[in-house]
């Protein structure tokens, strides 16, 4: 009997679980998809190398997914706080009627038990699907073997998922038993009259206080963009922070005050249609708003920079391969080291290599038995020199002062990289780069990591000299030019010195560079040579020699794949969790609101208002309710992506807007979604009849 109550009452309300079922849907499709990754089958066609990154990847997503369970089961439980206040007057009646508690309290574990099955359920399915479309992602990111592709279902996620997701569901049926037996039948039958009384703050205060508020989210953005450089501390960092959240909280308890207040003295826009009445359902429950609008308010803005950041850093990193990877491999051969014995012993090196540092790259491949020119179909070879003559403290000059206490934690003792100019060509051309030319008494810094491009340039605008081998030399440009060495996935180069070759000590020789491309673009071909070139570390040799160092773009892509894989999908598992949640929210407190409100609306429509005229002000109460917090997060998000660039600057941020594009696409699908479902709920509820 309870149990077919409880169907029949499920699908009397269904309008009413829309956004329930719609979340939980969502909710467990997402969790499934994240950690059925690792199952599917492009991912067994891979190197063991990536299998180990999957591995370490699938790792951090199951930890993740202990957070998101967290955040899902307060959602569930929020949500079904909601459902129980809207059926309070059912709950009367039936105590009126003689049933006991414990019956309702069952009535409820049988509709949660149905609702949590039937959701299981379908958003297993919708999960399923979407994981083939995921495993494809993850197959053209790591380049895995597509010609093996098969429809596949992750019985230990899908395990996971029914777990941690009983879970929740035994919490919600623990709560729901919980508030049965703590209801009182007067309550539960004048609930929906009670509403929260309109106060009207002391609009002066709250000027006062949104000013304020404004002042410190200002000094905050100014810490986070300007003042980036300086904060060095943990403390420097949560600081802004703090003083972020608490102005957030601020503004809209200030703005709670004033827009009520501001509008009413607009006569003419205040008393148009039902715009007093809109302002008015916007007041009614503004003391309880406040706090929740907040924690809405930096979800939603926690959303936009971690999809914005993860998605800028995988897009840009991508494009980096193609152009600080232009090669197949780079060799470097450190020599003379016996000149700074002391540095290196400091590095641990031994005496024997130290003392035997006098090989080329290509000499010292030969020294152990392995021709590597014969693996390349072309290559160069180029120096890089150094001396403690010319360090950071020398290049910058008069700026020195200035820079060390706007920049106290940079390397300034650190020796400057120099190259002849000739050499650096050889580069270019190799890489497709810019050549340059110099006169007799000059020098150009090429760099690509934009922070120190920037300190860098203060001094070169200014036209320091520097003194190298007897020579001095002034600049040619006045800002860095864009160039690199070293091949990387990202832009690490903070500075190399170009001068002229006549300038050059060869004493001062620190360096061997061998460049080339292979032979063959065979991908496990190239694995075999680079497999050879890792082999000769288990020579005996070592322990007297020092083999050269590489970088090859094999190598560099793959360490890039992974590091992007995982933050691309923690990111987006997090971002799309703290979305649904957010949107989720307001849509159970608006649905709340309609159903509360609902004797207003039906007194509206007894004084004659036109049912469009209704709509219309149910759709600006939604919308407000739904901006507020959006509009506040957009602003908050452009200054944390300002922040975000400059740690991301190492990896480039030329992906930025393809990145924000995205994440607006996101938003309107996730968001605007949800403002839809609760418009449409919300419609349903006010124009219920009894």
């Amino acid at each position: 009997m309870l149990c077919k109550l409880s169907l029949k009452n499920i699908r009397k309300s269904i309008k009413d679980y829309a956004i329930y079922f719609f979340t939980l849907i969502l909710g467990v499709a997402i969790f499934y998809v994240f950690n059925a990754l690792d199952s599917q089958t492009v991912m067994i066609n891979v190197s063991s190398s990536t299998q180990d990154i999957i591995e370490l990847m699938m790792t951090m997503l199951s930890s993740v997914s202990v957070f998101v369970s967290f955040i899902l089961g307060f959602l569930i439980i929020y949500a079904s706080r909601f459902l129980m206040k809207r059926r309070n007057k059912e709950f009367g009646v039936y105590l009126t009627l003689g049933m006991s508690k414990r019956k309702i309290s069952l009535i409820l574990f049988f509709e949660t038990l149905f609702i949590g099955i039937l959701s299981l359920i379908v958003g297993l399915a919708v999960g399923v699907l979407i994981s083939q479309i995921m495993s494809l992602v993850v197959a053209n990111m790591f380049e895995a073997d597509l010609t093996k592709f098969a429809f596949v279902f992750s019985t230990s996620a899908c395990i996971k998922t029914i777990i941690y997701f009983s879970i929740m569901y035994l919490l919600v049926m623990i709560f729901n038993t919980y508030s049965v037996s703590k209801c009182k039948l007067i309550d539960l039958l004048n609930g929906a009259k009670t509403s929260e009384k309109v106060q009207l703050k002391n609009p002066y205060l709250c000027i006062i206080i949104f000013i304020i508020s404004l002042l410190v989210l200002g000094k905050a953005y100014y810490m986070v963009t300007a003042e980036f450089l300086t904060l060095q501390e943990v403390v420097d960092v949560i600081k802004p922070i703090i003083m972020g959240v608490v102005s957030t909280f601020l503004i809209f308890w200030s703005l709670s005050g004033l827009i009520l207040r501001i509008v009413q003295s607009l006569k003419k826009y205040y008393y148009k249609g039902l715009n007093s009445f809109t302002l008015r359902q916007f007041s009614s429950k503004i003391n309880t708003t406040v706090f929740s609008t907040t924690i809405i308010c930096l979800m939603l803005f926690v959303t936009i920079c971690l999809l914005s950041a993860c998605l800028t850093m995988k897009n840009s990193m991508n494009a980096n391969i193609r152009k600080l990877a232009p090669v197949d491999a780079i060799f470097t051969q450190n020599m003379n080291m016996d000149k700074y014995y002391d540095d290196y012993r400091r590095y641990g090196y031994n005496d024997s290599q130290i003392k035997n540092s006098h090989y080329t790259a290509k000499e010292m491949f030969k020294l152990f038995n392995f021709d590597i020119t014969s693996y390349f179909k072309d290559y160069i070879e180029v120096n890089t020199y150094a001396t403690e003559d010319l360090t950071m403290n020398n290049t910058l000059g008069s700026l020195l002062d200035y820079v060390r206490t706007n920049f106290p934690f940079l390397a300034y003792d650190t020796k400057e990289p120099i190259m002849k100019i000739s050499d650096y060509n050889k580069v270019a051309k190799f890489y497709g780069l810019q050549e340059y030319y110099l006169s007799k008494n000059e020098y150009i810094i090429i760099a690509d990591f934009k922070s120190m491009v920037k300190i860098r340039n203060l001094a070169l605008e200014k036209g320091e000299v520097i003194n190298l081998f007897g020579h001095t030399l002034k600049p040619k440009y006045s800002t860095c030019q864009d160039g690199f060495l070293e091949m990387s996935s990202n832009h690490i180069n903070t500075g190399i010195i170009l001068v002229p070759d006549s300038v050059i000590d060869e004493d001062y020789l620190i360096q061997n560079h061998l460049i080339g491309n292979y032979k063959t673009s065979n991908k496990k071909e190239i694995m075999k040579i680079e497999d050879s070139i890792n082999a000769l570390d288990k020579s005996s040799k070592t322990k007297d020699y020092l083999l050269p160092s590489g970088s090859t773009k094999l190598a560099i892509k793959e360490a890039t794949t992974g590091l992007t894989a995982m933050v691309t999908f923690i990111g987006l598992y997090l971002g799309i969790i703290f979305l649904i949640s957010s949107a989720a929210i307001l849509g159970l407190k608006e649905l709340s609101e309609s159903s509360d409100n609902k004797e207003r609306f039906k007194m509206l429509r007894k004084i004659g208002t036109d049912e469009k005229l209704i709509n219309k002000a149910l759709f600006r109460q939604i919308g407000i309710f739904f901006m507020l917090p959006l509009v506040l997060a957009i602003i908050h998000s452009v200054f944390g992506i300002m922040f975000a660039v400059k740690i991301l600057e190492v990896f480039g941020t030329d992906e930025l807007l393809p990145s924000i594009i995205a994440t607006v696409i996101f938003i309107v699908i996730i968001y605007g979604g949800y403002f839809l479902i609760t418009y449409s709920c919300s419609k349903n509820i006010i124009r219920e009849r009894y």
